[in-house]
């Protein structure tokens, strides 16, 4: 039995459509590791999670825009985002590893930013090595704000709180992956989840609906993150966006069919008002997409 579950290989429909130009706010693409080396350090490896692979789990679920986020399994390499953005064309955009900021000359974050990439991802897991001390992260802050490019947060498996010193006061966009990493045992009372309200009333803050599977310690069909979900959008109906998260790294139990994680956005959002623009008009906004 593998210590991590690989990505379901036959995505279904969902049982009702999304609506037209619906983004997926982060997944993951790899490749042949010939040609796309991993860091001798990553954590995982997953070459089977192609960008042909992401493309046919979006047609599948109705998907018509995505981002690509820099897998820390390469580093400040980004060729594997880049070739992916060439395939996927002009309705998709890409979201830089933050390491780039530090490792990579100004030239490359120009090529970066001509392929579609428009935010750099700033990862708080220390087991995934690649983060940056609170100077590197001011500093690449200062650089986004040139770019006008977002700030991406992945928090620790304990949440933002002992991280978000470093970015609340930023002045540029900046959203937060996974629900802030809730505890879903504490719901809305939990001090994570509070501090993410918080930020997101300050009007420049976003977070992203996504890994509620993970996060949910009821399991299917993950009751529990509702709440958590729910008092986003309350806090901040036009800052929210949606997110599959695929090919779903580091899953220590078979990941769900991707068509059920879009459903549940459905349970979070049943109004269709508000699907439209936690998965059309809030991503077009934050990724610069035309509505």
């Amino acid at each position: 039995m593998p210590e991590y579950y690989p990505f379901n290989p036959d995505p279904r429909a969902p049982r009702e459509a999304p609506p037209a130009n619906t983004c997926d706010s982060q997944f993951h693409v790899f490749g042949d590791p010939n040609r796309y080396p991993p860091r001798p350090e990553a954590p995982f490896k997953m070459p089977s999670a192609t960008i042909d692979a992401a493309l046919k789990m979006h047609r599948a679920l109705g998907i018509e825009r995505g981002v690509i986020v820099q897998a820390t399994t390469y580093g400040a390499d980004h060729g594997v985002v880049l070739d992916a953005l060439e395939q996927a064309g002009p309705n998709y955009r890409g979201c830089a590893n933050a390491i780039a900021l530090k490792e990579r000359d100004d030239g490359y974050i120009e090529e970066l930013h001509a392929a579609g990439v428009r935010g750099a991802r700033f990862t708080f897991r220390k087991e995934l090595g690649v983060g940056l001390s609170p100077e590197e992260f001011r500093r690449a802050a200062d650089r986004l704000r040139e770019l006008g490019w977002y700030v991406k947060i992945q928090p620790e498996k304990n949440g933002i709180l002992d991280s978000v010193e470093l970015y609340e006061n930023l002045d540029i966009p900046v959203l937060i992956d996974h629900l802030g990493r809730a505890d879903a045992n504490l719901g809305v009372d939990d001090p994570n989840v509070r501090k993410t309200i918080e930020l997101l009333k300050k009007g420049n803050f976003w977070v992203m609906l996504s890994l509620g599977e993970k996060i949910s310690t009821q399991g299917h069909p993950w009751d529990d993150v509702l709440p958590i979900a729910r008092a986003y959008i309350d806090a901040a109906p036009d800052r929210v966006v949606w997110a599959s998260d695929w090919p779903h790294p580091l899953s220590k139990s078979p990941p769900p069919n991707d068509a059920e994680l879009i459903e549940l956005l459905y349970r979070y959002a049943p109004n269709a008002s508000e699907r439209q623009k936690i998965l059309v008009d809030n991503p077009a906004q934050l990724f610069g997409f035309n509505r």
